[in-house]
């Protein structure tokens, strides 16, 4: 038997090659049987949005639901006093189906309606598993569905063309894009926010908490109705125009999906649907997150499949997403959730902890997001280094695109707190950050929302604290913000330039945002002080955020020169420990970091390939806050290293706590050397 690809890229995987064969086989077992006769493929399976919800029929309005144990079904709203009415009631139609047919006389866009529900022994009112639009009463903070059925439908006037290009990703939350202390909308964000999104060089969005979720705490990952676009921040026509105008800019937008649990409420989420657990969860103990306080999908039941993969058609084909992120997937694959396990051997992997229902549903979920858009990214929120998790699915893999480097930001933050900078490990430091399976993909960052949590801060402040409060005005000297501000760069240069695949930075993080992300919620008064992005420090010319921020346009324009992240190997030209020096080329490029806190180095010595270099630019720039110390129009011809190795170097001035870039020029051809000499008369 032909050994799965991953296990030929991975010997040490050989020992479970059966393992993987049989998830592989479990995967086209499981599609054929979803497939049957029926389908063609999991596009067509996958269309239960445009037969399940509410939506425009024959001139009528049909509601049709998926509800099995129910006994009776009524819709409930303003036009029946919100009481059960006969007129109202729903039809059962085969295979746990209930539908209603109404005249648009009598209900029509923008009626707010739910479900009675009666069940054997029970009842309860119910907001339908496929509504596409929940809207919350601003008095009473009860949720309703509301029918959606605009006039006319948008019209999408940009189609983001196709790119191998790596993504270099956003990470923001509509919500808390505004400085206003309140939730800010889907317009204010395209006004407001993509344009600096546009001119910092971003080509990636990721937005947030999407999907409707009834407590705005729970930073969007406890869903409640999953077809919804959270009415909080406006219409779903109005995050339709944010897209088609990132789209306009050549920027593609994914969102966060979770497919990874459910919020436990029954008012209004999928909790006893229809007076059960097991309809879209397990029962017992399997089926509820002992972490998160969340109810978990039984992905082997067929028409969760159906609703979940329905799900993801519904947001790439009515939203023109460009990929998802998936939130909580280690959570999907372990039984245990991956609680407790710190995964150092193969064996965690295929012990029989695993969730093969699980990994089965990923694989295949992969596979259709790839035959609806072959060009969409799909990123695994995965911290455990589940082997070939973004490796095809015909090789073994369970078919992402790209993984989260998750353990990059917590090594940061460990760093941090723990080191003092003059006690950091480069070699350590370079193993961290480049450490990735062979076959996959990975998307780098220093911190995302995760790390400035409340209880927790972002590095800017981790660095500088509560000087940021005092001593960020430019004419203002401080030694902690030197320190801050310096390392702040450093840290985010040598963490994208070694990234396998991409980088995501968090809004705001790339000029420094000071302090914590705490939500509205009752320990702080229901607050939205920090709830927000306080955009007014990047935007005086009086303060020193501006210097981060243009730091960071220039890091990311050298990125996405030549596609950079997706560029390998990579090679270190020079540890030096005591030093605090490493250097490292990757493509045509030299990256040189001195992170001693004092020593600067003159005629500093750093192998290179021989040739002529040139500067771009330091960290120590004045337009990036630095001091000015370097010469930079000065370029740098490489000379033979003054013993037996015959290695090329070059030498030059590296400043305490800066990096520097060079790029190696093209040696001219014949032809160019004797224009330029017949020039010289």
């Amino acid at each position: 038997m032909k050994q799965p690809l991953i296990v030929q890229q991975d010997p040490w995987l050989t020992p479970f090659k059966d393992v993987i064969k049989q998830r592989m086989n479990l995967t086209d077992a499981k599609k054929k049987e979803l497939l049957q006769d029926k389908h063609p493929n999991l596009s067509d399976f996958a269309n239960g949005h445009h037969s399940f919800g509410c939506f425009k029929e024959h001139g009528s309005i049909l509601f049709r639901e998926w509800l099995p144990n129910a006994r009776q079904v009524f819709l409930i709203g303003d036009f029946s006093q919100w009481e059960p009415n006969e007129k109202f009631a729903f039809k059962p139609v085969g295979y746990g189906s209930w539908e209603l047919r109404l005249s648009s006389d009598v209900i029509n866009h923008s009626h707010l309606y739910k479900l009675k529900v009666y069940w054997d022994g029970g009842e309860g009112e119910r907001i339908p598993a496929w509504s596409r639009r929940v809207v919350q009463d601003p008095h009473t903070h009860i949720f309703s569905a509301q029918v959606w059925l605009p006039p006319h439908d948008y019209k999408w006037k940009h189609r983001l063309k196709p790119t191998s290009e790596a993504p270099i990703i956003y990470e923001a939350h509509i919500g808390m894009a505004g400085e206003a202390e309140r939730v800010a909308t889907f317009n204010e964000f395209r006004i407001n926010i993509l344009p600096r999104i546009h001119a910092l060089g971003y080509n990636t969005i990721q937005l947030m908490a999407i999907q409707e979720h009834p407590y705005y705490g729970s930073f969007g990952y406890h869903v409640s109705s999953y077809f919804a676009v959270c009415s909080r921040y406006g219409t779903p026509e109005e995050l339709k125009e944010l897209i088609d105008e990132a789209h306009a800019l050549g920027i593609r937008i994914i969102m966060d999906i979770v497919h990874s649990h459910a919020v436990r409420n029954e008012l209004e989420g999928l909790g006893r649907l229809d007076g059960t657990r097991y309809q879209f969860f397990h029962e017992g103990t399997r089926g509820e997150h002992p972490a998160w306080d969340s109810y978990c999908f039984n992905y082997g039941k067929n028409e969760v499949i159906h609703f979940l993969f329905s799900n993801i058609k519904y947001w790439l084909e009515e939203f023109h997403f460009d990929g998802f992120r998936f939130d909580g997937v280690t959570s999907m694959l372990y039984y245990d959730h991956g609680l407790g396990r710190d995964f150092t051997n193969y064996n965690y992997y295929f012990d029989g902890g695993q969730d093969e229902e699980a990994i089965v549903y990923l694989s295949l979920a992969n596979s259709l997001i790839q035959e609806l858009n072959s060009n969409a990214l799909s990123i695994a929120e995965e911290m455990s280094g589940y082997p070939g998790i973004a490796a095809p699915v015909a090789d073994g893999g369970m078919g992402f695109t790209h993984r989260l480097a998750m353990g990059i930001p917590d090594f940061w933050i460990k760093t941090l707190k723990e080191k003092e900078d003059e006690n950091w490990n480069l070699g350590h430091i370079y193993h961290e950050l480049t450490s990735k399976r062979s076959e996959e993909m990975v998307i780098s960052y220093c911190e995302s929302h995760d790390q400035a949590l409340v209880g927790d801060k972002t590095i800017a402040f981790r660095l500088m604290d509560k000087e940021m409060y005092f001593h960020m005005l430019i004419d203002d000297t401080n030694l902690v913000i030197d320190r801050g501000m310096a390392l702040h760069k450093m840290i985010r240069l040598i963490t994208s330039t070694t990234a396998g695949g991409g980088y995501l930075n968090f809004m705001g993080n790339e000029f420094g945002h000071p302090e914590w992300i705490d939500f509205p919620r009752q320990g702080n008064g229901w607050s939205y002080k920090y709830a927000t992005r306080q955009w007014s420090l990047v935007d005086r010319e009086d303060l020193k955020y501006r210097f981060l921020n243009e730091f960071d346009k220039a890091m990311v324009q050298i990125l996405r020169t030549e596609n950079l992240t997706m560029i390998f190997p990579f090679y270190i030209q020079k540890v030096n420990e005591p030093d605090k020096i490493i250097a490292f080329s990757r493509s045509k490029y030299i990256f040189i970091f001195n992170f001693h806190p004092t020593a600067s180095y003159t005629d500093y010595g750093i192998p290179v390939p021989e040739g002529r270099y040139k500067y771009l630019f330091s960290t120590d720039e004045l337009r990036f806050g630095g001091f000015g110390r370097l010469d930079e129009t000065q370029s740098y011809h490489s000379l033979m290293v003054q013993d037996d190795s015959k290695q090329q170097q070059i030498k030059l001035y590296i400043p305490s706590r800066t990096a520097i870039v060079l790029e190696k020029m093209p040696i001219p051809s014949v032809y160019q050397r004797l224009t330029f000499k017949s020039t010289k008369k």
